[in-house]
C-alpha cells in the first residue's frame, strides 16, 4: 500500500490521514466543490475535486469516486464511515478496479448489511436475538401473527436501514395496521428495498456494542461500548471501561459478538450491537455495523490501540498485531459529539462560519475534528463539528474531565449543541449510570427540551 484514497470527509477522513501518515503511506482527499478548503483536504498529500456540493452528487458518485482514486495512481481506498462504507457494490468496484479495499469482504457488508439476514445469521452462530419474525415479514396478516406471537409493543425494522434509522414502534395492531405501510414506504425512499422485520420492543434496554477485529482467520474483541443516551436513536454519549454489567453477561455477549464475526471470516474493524434487558440481565442482537465506527476512540484510549492504522495493516495482508487478552483494557473513556446544531429550533442544523471555534485540551483529553476556526460549516452535510474523548482512571473521574472539557469549549458563528452536553453529563441519572436508550427523549420531554 503506497497510496491511500480516502473516501470521505470531516473528522473521520483527518482520522484516516494521520493514521496513514504514521504508517509511511501517502494519501489522497476526495472533495465536493463546496470543501476545497476544508481541512480535511490539507491534512491529505493531494485531494481530487470529484463533484459540486450534494452528496449524491460528490461523496455518494460510486462512478466519479471509482474514476478518482483510479485517476490519481490510489492503489488502495479507505471509506470511513457513512456515505459508501457499507455499499457492497462500491466495495466490489474498487476490488475490481485492481486496488485493495479496506474494509471486510463485500459479502460480508452485504450479508450483514441486510439486517433479516443478518439476524438469521446471528440465530445460526448461536447469538441470542430478540424475539420477532424470521426474515421480512410478506404482508399485514403476517405482521400481526407474529406480534400476536411475541406481544405488542413491537418495533418494525427497515431490512436494508442501520444506525438506528428506519424504525418505527407500534403497541397495537390498529398502529400495526396503519403504521406497515407508512414504514415500508420509508424504507423503499430511504433505503432502495421496502423489506420489513419485526421484533418484540424492550422499552427500558440499554444499548451495548462489542468492537471487533479480524483479519478474514483470526478474530478478536476489544471490550464493549455504551451507547444508551441517544436522542432520536441516534448516539449522544458513548464510553468504554466499566460499564456495570455483570461480568458473566459481558463475557458471553463478547463471546457471540466473536463467533458471528468468525462465521463470516470477518476482515477489519466491525461492532455488532446488542440490547441489555436489565431487568432480565440478558442480550440480544441488534445490528452488525461493517466499518469504523464514529464511537471507536473511547476504545482507542481504554484499549490503546489504534484501530484505524490496524484496519490498514490488515487490508494490506497482515495478520492481527495483538492477541485477545494480551494487552488488558485501562480505565474509562467517554465520548460525545458536538454538533452543529440548535437545540431551541428542535435541533435543526446551524451551517455558517466559524467565528470563533476553541476546542479543549489538557491531560487525557482527545478532540477529533474536521473544522478549524475561520471555516465554514456547510450546509450539505452531517452537523458534526467534533467529538470530544476523555480518559480517566475511574468513570467519575472520566466525568470530571469531561465537564472540565466541555466548560472550555467556545464556538461563535453557529449554535451548538455544547450546552444540551453540559446539562447531559449533570443528569444524576448519567451520572450513576441508571439511564436506558429512551431515557433522554424521556429527560428532554419533562424539561421541555426540544426532541
Amino acid at each position: 500500500m503506497r497510496k491511500l484514497f480516502i473516501a470521505n470527509r470531516g473528522e473521520i477522513a483527518v482520522r484516516v490521514a494521520r493514521a496513514a501518515r504514521e504508517l509511511g503511506i501517502s494519501t489522497v482527499a476526495v472533495c465536493s466543490e463546496a470543501d476545497v478548503d476544508a481541512v480535511h483536504v490539507r491534512y491529505a498529500d493531494e485531494h481530487v475535486v470529484v463533484g459540486p456540493a450534494p452528496a449524491g452528487q460528490s461523496y455518494l458518485d460510486v462512478d466519479a469516486v471509482v474514476a478518482a482514486a483510479k485517476g490519481c495512481g490510489a492503489d488502495a481506498v479507505h471509506p470511513g464511515y457513512g456515505f459508501l462504507s457499507e455499499n457492497a457494490d462500491f466495495a466490489e468496484r474498487v476490488i475490481g478496479a485492481g486496488m485493495t479495499w479496506v474494509g471486510p469482504s463485500p459479502e460480508a457488508i452485504r450479508l450483514m448489511g441486510d439486517k433479516a439476514r443478518a439476524r438469521a445469521s446471528a440465530q445460526q452462530a448461536g447469538v441470542p436475538t430478540i424475539a420477532g419474525s424470521d426474515g421480512a415479514v410478506v404482508d399485514l396478516a403476517a405482521a400481526q401473527r407474529v406480534a400476536a406471537d411475541v406481544g405488542y409493543p413491537v418495533a418494525i425494522k427497515a431490512a436494508a436501514g442501520g444506525g438506528g434509522r428506519g424504525i418505527r414502534v407500534v403497541g397495537s395492531d390498529d398502529e400495526l395496521r396503519s403504521q406497515l405501510p407508512v414504514a415500508q414506504a420509508e424504507a423503499r425512499a430511504a433505503f432502495g428495498s421496502a423489506e420489513v422485520y419485526l421484533e418484540r420492543f424492550v422499552p427500558r434496554a440499554r444499548h451495548i456494542e462489542v468492537q471487533v477485529f479480524g483479519d478474514g482467520t483470526d478474530v478478536i474483541h476489544m471490550g464493549t461500548r455504551d451507547c444508551s443516551m441517544q436522542r432520536r436513536r441516534q448516539k449522544v454519549v458513548e464510553e468504554a471501561g466499566d460499564l456495570g454489567l455483570p461480568a458473566d453477561v459481558e463475557r458471553a455477549m463478547t463471546d457471540a459478538a466473536v463467533r458471528l464475526a468468525s462465521a463470516v471470516s470477518y476482515r477489519g474493524a466491525g461492532t455488532v450491537e446488542f440490547l441489555y434487558d436489565a431487568e432480565r440481565k440478558d442480550f440480544a442482537f441488534i445490528e452488525m455495523n461493517t466499518r469504523i465506527q464514529v464511537e471507536h476512540p473511547v476504545t482507542e484510549m481504554v484499549w490503546g490501540f489504534d484501530l484505524v492504522q490496524e484496519q490498514l495493516l490488515v487490508a494490506r495482508g497482515q495478520a492481527l498485531s495483538r492477541f485477545q487478552d494480551q494487552h488488558p483494557p485501562r480505565g474509562h473513556a467517554i465520548e460525545v459529539r458536538l454538533n452543529a446544531e440548535d437545540p431551541a429550533t428542535g435541533f435543526m442544523p446551524s451551517p455558517g462560519p466559524l467565528t470563533r471555534f476553541r476546542l479543549p485540551g489538557g491531560p487525557f483529553v482527545r478532540v477529533d475534528s474536521g473544522y478549524e476556526e475561520g471555516g465554514q460549516v456547510p450546509p450539505f452535510y452531517d452537523s458534526l463539528l467534533a467529538k470530544v474523548i476523555v480518559w480517566g482512571a475511574t468513570r467519575d473521574e472520566a466525568i470530571s474531565r469531561l465537564r472540565r472539557a466541555l466548560a472550555e469549549v467556545e464556538v461563535e458563528g453557529v449554535a451548538t449543541t455544547v450546552g444540551f452536553l453540559r446539562d447531559v453529563v449533570d443528569l444524576p441519572e448519567f451520572r450513576s449510570s441508571d439511564h436506558h436508550t429512551r431515557f433522554l427523549e424521556e429527560w428532554m420531554a419533562r424539561e421541555e427540551v426540544a426532541v
